[in-house]
């Protein structure tokens, strides 16, 4: 099954602009250690993932009366600033988890992806 690994907050973690340079280091050796347990764990593959530019840089994109209308920032409403993605196929949704630990004790959100072909 994929699933969409968004993180969604700072949770426990000062945020990225507020971190010296070795906090961000150590931050860097858990993604690269979250990557590796990845590729070494069986039936586990890491599809995309990518770091995001700040709330700040958000464009919000709705449609009303038929019309696309585009907002500078986030939807407020829904998150306040997503700080990257992860898109990963897994057996389930506890083997991820637990891979997901590795990670900054960020606050991540996780959907399954729909197979639209099935």
């Amino acid at each position: 099954m994929k699933y969409l690994v968004l993180l969604i907050g700072d949770g426990e973690v000062k945020p990225w602009d507020q971190q010296t340079p070795e906090e961000q280091a150590s931050a860097m050796e858990l993604f690269g250690a979250f990557d590796a347990a990845c590729a070494a764990r069986e039936g586990v593959e890491l599809l995309a993932g990518e770091a995001l530019s700040g709330p700040g840089d958000a464009t919000t994109l709705r449609t009303r009366g038929a019309r696309l209308q585009l907002t500078d920032g986030p939807y407020a409403e829904v998150i306040e600033g997503m700080g990257g993605f992860y898109l990963v196929e897994a057996p389930d949704l506890d083997v991820l988890v637990e891979l997901l630990g590795i990670l900054p004790a960020y606050d991540m959100q996780v959907s399954p992806v729909v197979d639209v072909a099935s």
